[in-house]
């Protein structure tokens, strides 16, 4: 029996990595323009730190997680988001000790157990970016003006930023009173809400049920509660924005789906695949790093769904992906071996040129044949007589030019043919 890939995964095909390396490509080239650096995380992480940083009562804790105990009989999980793992190495590593803030990016995989849908599958990708060590709202809209430029690389269509603040531990309780009064007479909440009410009434506005969304609308607003730091910090965001030139809108009851933010939470939603989905999402976390056992530091991040912005990216016809071909496909000419181009095609590789040439003994006819199809970008038939002066005719397969050129010189024509494609 033929076995298939677990439901909600997805191989990624080499004719579709071209589209990948534009993505992570884009990614580095903003996130670098804007001073970050990147780190990589294990795949796995002990149970706890999702446990402590998400939520107890978070869908991801209580629903999504891929949980199981090791050899030693202790609780691993596959990665279930972002920022706890980032959080954790920082302080394992001590990265805290230095100069602050940290900027921090990172591209990694995303284990949940959810139901698939386009672009969020069971194992998915996401890019996201970790500022820490500043609490000022300046921080805020740095990381979602980075957010906006990937957006803006991308031409996705149909994009509004929601922003809103969640208020903090000394200015929410008196949220979570309000909002339980109004919650408590409520009939009609599915069983989700009905059980985060007692435990965590916030998480019940993050409930995607529709009717409960419906209910909710005449919930009290969490801006109607925030402290007056916490007000003064959202106006700032909020100026800081203007002034950037970030256009937005406030939504009291968007608060994200992890326990862990406070005060900004936002989201990049689009409309350009017919429904509303969410393009990328974060906030400030300035308790996370002390939670998880390390001193009180604030921070601010979002994250990012690769094969969604891969989707958007693509509808929106702004696709540019990187061409994968090889620079060069090498003909051994009738009665000439194919194994005799092969220091002819290392020297090329080593200057830099991508090379294919023939590995299956076909016929001259058939090399030709296989060369048109590879989508190489160039081709040079090379007999005995080539081999011996040095002198080869370069093809350009894409506009037809020919160029003859010496041995000497070859990597250039070749280069050159491969950059005047690309512009």
């Amino acid at each position: 029996m033929e076995i298939k890939a677990p439901r909600g995964t997805k191989d990624v095909l080499p004719r579709e990595m071209g589209e990948w390396y534009f993505a992570e490509n884009t990614f580095r080239e903003v996130t670098g323009s804007f001073g970050f650096r990147e780190i990589r995380t294990p795949t796995f992480e002990f149970t706890e730190l999702f446990s402590r940083g998400a939520g107890e009562t978070s869908d991801i804790v209580t629903k999504e997680m891929y949980t199981f105990l090791d050899k030693g009989e202790r609780s691993i999980t596959l990665k279930a988001e972002g920022t706890a793992p980032v959080v954790r190495a920082l302080l394992e590593n001590r990265l805290h000790g230095e100069t602050l803030p940290l900027r921090l990016a990172y591209m990694t995989p995303v284990f949940r157990y959810e139901k698939p849908q386009a672009g969020r599958l069971r194992e998915h990708h996401q890019m996201g970016v970790e500022l820490i060590g500043s609490a000022e709202p300046a921080a805020d809209a740095e990381v979602i003006a980075l957010a906006g430029e990937m957006i803006a690389r991308g031409s996705i269509a149909g994009v509004t930023l929601k922003l809103n603040s969640v208020g903090c531990p000394k200015c929410r309780p008196d949220y979570n009173r309000a909002l339980m009064d109004f919650l408590t007479p409520l009939q009609g909440l599915c069983d989700d809400c009905n059980s985060r009410r007692e435990r965590n009434p916030l998480r019940v506005l993050d409930c995607k049920n529709r009717g409960c969304q419906k209910i909710l609308e005449s919930a009290p607003s969490i801006l109607d509660s925030i402290c007056p730091e916490c007000s003064e910090h959202f106006t700032m965001v909020r100026r800081i924005l203007d002034l950037r030139g970030i256009a937005y809108s406030v939504d009291p009851r968007m608060v994200r789906g992890l326990d862990y933010y406070t005060r900004t939470a936002f989201e990049f939603l689009s409309d350009a695949l017919g429904a509303v989905a969410t393009v990328c999402g974060g906030g400030r976390y300035d308790g996370l790093i002390e939670k998880l056992g390390g001193p009180a530091i604030p921070a601010v991040g979002f994250g990012m769904g690769i094969e969604r912005y891969l989707i958007l990216v693509r509808e929106s016809g702004a696709m540019k992906a990187v061409s994968l071909d090889a620079d060069i496909y090498l003909v051994a000419a009738p009665g000439t071996e194919a194994i005799k181009l092969i220091p002819l095609a290392d020297s090329l590789r080593l200057q830099g040129v991508s090379v294919e040439f023939d590995l299956m003994g076909r016929s001259f006819k058939a090399q030709m044949k296989h060369a048109g199809k590879s989508g190489a970008r160039c081709l040079s038939v090379i007999g005995q007589e080539e081999l011996s002066s040095g002198k080869f005719k370069i093809k350009n397969l894409g506009s037809g030019a020919e160029e003859e050129t010496l041995a000497g010189t070859m990597a250039q024509i070749i280069r050159s043919f491969r950059d005047s494609s690309a512009s």
